[in-house]
């Protein structure tokens, strides 16, 4: 498995609280959807630990249930601000630039089919850009954000944040599906799952039907 355990990359996560988590999915029915939400990012997280040597990895949350899982990993938990997801990663990137390695790249963490060598083959492809992003399956969206040095990064997540992103950093279609498979939506989901999820959202929608 390729692993990107000897490149510098520090990678920040910044997850909502579940109970805040993806107001636009709609969970089928017997589905909570804060369970939904929790089960996404956990599933992201673990693509992320497999990748990446714990140390290199920051989530940045209120959530309890994933501060738990991202300490007992090994990662570095840092409390979510609460004024954005801009903001969130700001706090993160914070963090990762007063470390040696300078490189940081930010991961959303909704991305339940992303597995570790998607991840690395980004990291890999980024490492050749000052500022990149890679965008989500739409075109519209961002999945990936990265810098080579922390202060160059600037967060513009949010509607069109890949057209917002391109105006500092390169593109990268990268023909990744499992990475830029971002879930906010019953289409997004249904597409994630046709793509192959991990195990907590796969034991979440156990028995359920998608829409």
């Amino acid at each position: 498995m390729t692993t990107v355990s000897d490149t510098g990359w520090q990678l920040v996560l910044p997850v909502k609280a579940r109970t805040f988590a993806k107001s636009r999915l709609v969970p089928p029915g017997g589905v909570a959807r804060d369970d939904l939400a929790h089960a996404l990012a956990r599933d992201t997280l673990a693509a992320v630990f497999a990748a990446l040597p714990p140390v290199r990895v920051v989530v940045v949350t209120s959530d309890v249930g994933t501060a738990e899982l991202a300490h007992s990993q090994g990662g570095t938990v840092v409390p979510d601000p609460g004024a954005g997801l801009n903001a969130a990663v700001a706090e993160g990137v914070r963090v990762v630039a007063d470390r040696p390695e300078s490189a940081v790249g930010v991961l959303l963490a909704d991305l339940p089919a992303l597995r570790p060598d998607d991840l690395a083959q980004a990291l890999a492809a980024a490492a050749r850009h000052e500022r990149a992003f890679v965008p989500d399956a739409a075109g519209t969206g961002t999945v990936l954000l990265t810098a080579a040095a922390a202060w160059d990064l600037v967060p513009r997540f949010g509607p069109g944040s890949s057209g917002a992103h391109a105006r500092t950093a390169a593109r990268l279609d990268l023909d990744l599906p499992r990475l830029r498979t971002d879930v906010d939506d019953d289409a997004s989901l249904r597409a994630a799952v046709d793509l192959g999820v991990g195990a907590a959202t796969t034991s979440v929608l156990s028995g359920v039907a998608l829409r």
